[in-house]
């Protein structure tokens, strides 16, 4: 009470003490450091204490330094948009959002309705700074989002059912009626690819698993996961002829998937009307949301799911951090167009829909993340830095050897482990056991005169040597080796037609 009649207002205004900025400041740290410390008093080894020692004190400074970036270089938050009393998320509309939110939030909500071109599909530039929307009758656009300008418009002529940035702006690509297009950003093609002049056909496989009808990559490892008509998706590298993993994931076809951000979880839509959750670091199910039959899917940012279903769009969102998704918001486009696409524009809170009339945009509270950086992506880039980013991005570029599931093996060796050479009495040991499993292989009965005891004995020996001859090649080299060894300084005997030429030892 004494507080508030010096200063003049409530408790709440008093700035935080040293004590409560350096517990905000250990909360942030623990976030960044790689769990607990190793136990350095219980090893004996000095030298490995000391390398563990130096390890661990370059983790903490690490983890320092990233837990005063976040405080002093991060200092946007993101928020979700909160209910009160029996309130429900998903009842409020986009008007309401509209009247609450500033002018530039406003202006990210807009309906271009083409309806003559449509249905139309789109795509981001990886900092959310530019839009490519590509009509089924061959209308092309390319958007500068941040000052609302069209940049390039242009008809293809041809149709067209899917287009897609490349590494950034400056280069996309266009899948028309038989052959995919690359173009760049005034509208001139540079590839058609039935014949390209530059590089090589890294693959080219047959699934074998029936139809497609929706690919993506993960973002976290460059698998591509192609979804099929059977519920199963595939996972594949561009260098094997075979998928690194083949899931079962509905009983009828995949409508639609979708990677997290973190790469580790996989939401997947069936026929059925049932959207799957998926854990792909164990490669199982840890959530069923029945009711839904979406045709495209995507995740944000910060992991809230967007599902596209006939004329309605709905999101859903993970708060508890349990990988329980509940519903979040919904928005019902004009009845009777059809959503073909939805998109998170990154680093802002907008969800863009391509349907059979146009494209429409509407505010999500919480989707985008809050703070970008600029060594990945910047929205606010100039042309000098785009160049100066695009050639570092292709030095630092890996060849396709190097995807797979697991992207932290990349740069580590294999340990070597050392072969302990087996006893003579393990291999005769393993050569019983090999002799023994032979003699229980049932023979197949052949017709009359071919099936005499005589010869059934003679195919048992046989099997019984075949399966002894690994083990006596084994042996022989062995005994090769042992015999090729010559000691130093023994003398080796010489044909007689040879001993004329060796130097005679100088007489004591």
């Amino acid at each position: 009470m004494g507080l508030e009649e010096e200063t003049g207002g409530s408790a709440k205004d008093v700035p935080p003490t040293e004590q409560e900025l350096s517990a905000e400041f250990d909360t942030t740290l623990q976030k960044y450091l790689r769990g607990e410390g190793a136990d350095l008093e219980a090893l004996k080894d000095k030298k490995l204490k000391g390398q563990l020692t130096v390890r661990e004190k370059l983790y903490g400074n690490s983890a320092k330094a990233a837990a005063k970036f976040e405080k002093w270089l991060m200092p946007s938050e993101g928020g979700y948009l909160e209910a009160e009393g029996i309130e429900k998320t998903w009842r409020i509309k986009q008007d309401q959002i509209t009247r609450e939110v500033d002018i530039l939030s406003s202006r990210n909500q807009y309906d271009i309705v083409l309806k003559d071109l449509g249905p139309y599909t789109l795509d981001f530039t990886p900092s959310g700074r530019y839009m490519a929307t590509a009509g089924r009758k061959g209308h092309v656009a390319i958007v500068d989002m941040k000052s609302m300008e069209l940049i390039r418009e242009m008809q293809v002529k041809e149709t067209v059912r899917d287009i897609v940035f490349l590494h950034n702006e400056t280069f996309f690509a266009v899948a028309q009626k038989k052959y995919p297009y690359i173009y760049n950003r005034d509208g001139i093609e540079l590839h058609c690819l039935k014949d390209v002049t530059t590089g090589e056909m890294i693959g080219n496989f047959r699934t074998g698993l029936g139809r497609t009808e929706t690919m993506q990559v993960n973002p976290f490892n460059g698998v591509i996961a192609v979804g099929h008509s059977g519920g199963t998706v595939s996972m594949w590298k561009p260098t094997s002829a075979a998928p690194l993993v083949k899931m079962l994931c509905h009983h009828g076809p995949i409508s639609a998937l979708a990677f997290h951000p973190n790469g580790q979880l996989m939401a997947t839509c069936g026929r059925e009307k049932k959207i799957k959750i998926w854990d792909l670091r164990k490669f199982e199910v840890v959530q069923t949301i029945p009711g839904h039959h979406a045709k495209t899917l995507d995740f944000s940012q910060k992991g809230l799911l967007a599902a596209g279903t006939g004329s309605y769009a709905q999101v859903l969102g993970d708060f508890s951090g349990s990988q329980n998704y509940s519903r979040y918001m919904g928005h019902s486009i004009a009845k009777g167009y059809q959503i073909g696409k939805v998109s998170f524009r990154p680093y802002e809170d907008v969800l863009v829909m391509g349907h059979s009339m146009g494209w429409s945009s509407i505010l999500i509270p919480g989707s985008g993340e809050p703070n970008f950086d600029t060594w990945v992506a910047n929205p606010f880039e100039t042309s000098k830095q785009r160049r100066e980013k695009e050639i570092h991005t292709l030095l630092d570029k890996l060849p396709p050897e190097t995807i797979m599931l697991d992207p932290s093996k990349i740069g580590t060796v294999r340990p070597y482990k050392k072969r302990e050479k087996p006893t003579k009495e393990e291999m005769e040991a393993e050569k019983e056991a090999a002799v023994e499993a032979v003699k229980d292989i049932a023979l197949k009965k052949k017709t009359k005169g071919r099936n005499k005891t005589s010869k059934r004995v003679m195919k048992r020996k046989v099997l019984i040597d075949k399966a002894k001859k690994p083990f006596i090649e084994k042996e022989m080299q062995e005994a090769g080796k042992l015999a090729g060894k010559r000691k130093l300084g023994e003398e080796t005997e010489l044909p007689a037609s040879l001993k004329r030429f060796v130097r005679k030892k100088a007489a004591v």
